[in-house]
Formats: C-alpha cells, structure tokens, sequence
C-alpha cells in the first residue's frame, strides 16, 4: 500500500441521530474548537459579504462596470484558493492551530487595509491580499473541526459549525442598513470593512484555548521519528489519491460556483431590476439568510443521517429548481421576498458535508494539502462567476445571468459528487 492510499474504510455506527447529540456528548476540548472555529467561519461569512453588499456603492462612486466591479470579488476568491491551498499544506507541516493564528492576523489586517483605499485599484489589490489569509484560514479550520470530532458525530458538528458563515452574513447585512441609514454612502461602505475587522480579536482569543487534534499531533511525531518528513505538496495528484482529488476538485467547484453566481450579485439584483432601496432591501436578505442558517443546520444532521453524498444529490437539485423560479418568473416582489428562504436553504445547506466530506477521503498526512486544494480550486474557478455573471449581464438582463451560471455549476456539482464513495462515519487513523 502506498503512503498515499488511505486504509481501508473503518465505520463508526452512528446512534444518535439528532442534530444536538454532538454538543452534549463534547468535552471541554472539543467544545473549545467548536466555538473557535465556528466563530472563524462568522468572521469569514462578514468578510467576504461586505462587499457584494457595497458593490452598488463602489460602482456609483468610482464609476466602474458591473463586470469590472465583479472583478474584485473574483480576484478576492483566486487568491482565497491559492491561500486555501497553501494553508492547508502549511497546516500538515506546523500543525492546524498554529496555521489558523497566521491566517487569521492576516487578513483581519487587509480588512482595514479595504476601509483606507483610495481607488479602485487599491481595493482590488487589498482585497486579493485578504484573500489569501481568508482561503488559508478555512483550510486549517476545517480539517482541524474535522479532526477533534469523533467520527459519529463529525457531519453535524463540521456543519454546525458552517452554519456560522450565515450569521456572518446577517451581521454584515444589519450593519450594512444601520451604516446606511446613519452615514452617507461615500464613508458608509468604509466603516463596514472596518467592522469586518473587529471580530478577529476576538476569534484569536479563542483560539489560543485550542490544542492540536491528537490525530495530526500524532502524524506529525511519527514523521519526525520516521525522518520522512511531510508530505509534498505534490503528493495528491499520485496513484489512487489522484482520481479522489479530481472528483472532489469538481465538486468544489460546482457547489462554490452556485453560490457565488447567486449570492454575490442577489443584493444588486434587488436593487436595479427589483427596484429596492438598499435598505429597503434588508428584509429580502434577510429572508435570504434565515433560509441559509436553517439550511446549514438541516444539511449538518442531514449529513449524518443520510449521508455526504445524498445531501449533494438532493441540495444540488433543489438549488436548481428554486434559482429558476426566483430569477425566471415573472414573481411579485412579495412572492420574491418568499422564495428568498428556500433559495439561501438549498444555496447553502450543502456546505454543511463539505467538511466532513473532505477530511474523511484523505489520509491524515495529506488531509491539510488534499482539502485545502480541492474546496479551495473549486473556489478559485467559482471566483470566476462573480465576474463572468457581471459581463453577461450586459448583454442580458442580471437574472439570466445569475440562472445560467447557477444552473451549469449546480449540474457539475450533481455529476461529481454522484461518481464520489459515500464516507459517513469514516473513522480516521494517525497515516
């Protein structure tokens, strides 16, 4: 057997299905990472959502293009996907806590560097920097969450944990109407990056109490003992691990492609052809994100109970069939504001397996390298969407825009993830 082929599949019966079994069943360790990395996944979801909410502002302001403007969230995600797969293979050489600490300074830095730009220019610059600490910074929190959970209990507490992005959102969309509505738009959108920023002090407070998994502390010792050192960054794209990188690769990059198709341009959507003030759109976001916190939450206990692979299947579907009804229908904005809850519940809810998902197909020495690569190309070639939803918008209207990159993503999200094994209740070992 190759170093790089993971042992044979060891399952851990799952009892307690409900969504909750995980927390009350935690000791004081695991619910030290929990929070940690859930209140990293808040800061991640506020982040990168300021922008898309102040996107209308920077346009009117510096006089750039919709596709232009959709340029820095594209940038933004390029750079998260090469920082994602730097983090994670950094993660399996230092180990996953001290990776989140680096990561986590860093970007919480370039935050404010957005608040104090003068230009355009500017802002893309710093918002390509801040993206390579945001793409590094899940990388390590994710195999790390996915590491302190016992196996049985591993889907709901990764998801649960995901769950957090959605109160990042809305604490982005509340303070996007109150800045608003207090402070003209010309310094409105610069405190909202400066807010973006605050929560990091206390993120890493938190994650000073978190120790490193005994799985990858024990990897780490074997190699050192061994003298084999870690695993090259290379290493994932070699005899069996290879066709598992490709697969999973694809599945990144359909379900990030969907997401960002949609949620980066819906708040300019409801804005220009809905006709909304931008905070008289709050309430259709906030629809939008309630729909996007339930789902999380359903799609983490989904996860254990039907499995990784079934909650794709269905998620994808479904992301399908409420995307055309909202951007295709002739809906009024009341019927609109309605379907905004199962848009963001099949939008996100996926995301919850996704962790799981990831850390339970490779081997711990290549689990850093192999998940960091795979969600975060899948976030690289999703990075395009924002940009190429913007270009097509000017020579269709943004709702078909929106529909027809939502819809290619989710297709190839659905094919992947149905050519990939099932891996619930995978127990991981020391390798």
């Amino acid at each position: 057997m190759s170093q790089a082929e993971p042992k044979p599949m060891e399952i851990a019966e799952i009892e307690d299905t409900s969504l909750l079994a995980f927390y009350r069943d935690m000791n004081n360790k695991e619910r030290h990472t929990f929070w940690a990395c859930a209140s990293g996944w808040t800061l991640d979801g506020m982040d990168f959502m300021i922008y898309p909410l102040v996107i209308g502002t920077i346009i009117t302001l510096w006089k750039v293009d919709p596709g232009t403007a959709g340029l820095a969230g594209t940038v933004t995600l390029l750079a998260s996907a090469v920082g994602g797969w730097l983090g994670g293979y950094l993660s399996d050489r230092i180990g996953r806590v001290k990776t989140l600490q680096l990561t986590i300074i860093w970007f919480s830095f370039f935050s404010l560097v957005c608040a104090l730009v003068q230009n355009f220019d500017q802002l893309l610059i710093a918002r390509a920097l801040l993206g390579l600490g945001f793409g590094g910074e899940w990388a390590a929190g994710a195999v790390l969450i996915g590491e302190a959970i016992r196996p049985q209990y591993r889907g709901r507490a990764v998801g649960s944990v995901q769950s957090g992005w959605a109160v990042g959102w809305g604490l982005a969309v509340l303070s996007q109407a109150v800045l608003f509505s207090i402070l003209p738009a010309e310094s409105a959108w610069r405190w909202m990056f400066m807010i973006g920023a605050l929560p990091a002090l206390l993120v890493f407070y938190l994650r000073r109490y978190v120790t490193e998994p005994e799985i990858s502390a024990a990897t780490m010792a074997q190699q050192q003992a061994s003298g084999s050192g870690p695993a090259a960054l290379w290493e994932i794209f070699q005899g069996p691990i290879l066709k598992t990188t490709l697969l999973a690769s694809l599945v990144g990059t359909g379900m990030q492609g969907g997401y960002y198709a949609i949620t980066f341009w819906v708040p300019r959507f409801l804005t220009t052809e809905r006709k909304l003030s931008v905070v008289g759109s709050t309430g259709y976001l906030a629809t939008l994100i309630i729909g996007s916190f339930i789902g999380y939450l359903v799609g983490a206990w989904l996860a254990d109970r039907i499995g990784r692979r079934n909650l794709f299947l269905i998620f994808s579907l479904g992301a399908i069939a409420v995307v055309l009804l909202y951007t295709q229908l002739p809906l009024s904005n009341e019927v609109l504001w309605v379907l905004g809850f199962p848009l963001g519940f099949f939008a996100s809810g996926y995301f919850s397996g996704m962790g799981a998902f990831l850390t339970e197909l490779y081997p711990t020495r290549l689990r850093g390298s192999g998940q960091g690569f795979c969600y975060n190309f899948g976030r690289g070639i999703g990075a395009l969407f924002p940009f190429l939803v913007g270009a097509l918008s000017t020579t269709t209207s943004l709702a078909n825009a929106i529909a027809i990159f939502a819809v290619a993503a989710y297709g190839v999200f659905f094919l992947a993830a149905y050519a990939l094994p099932e891996t619930r209740g995978r127990v991981l070992h020391a390798d």
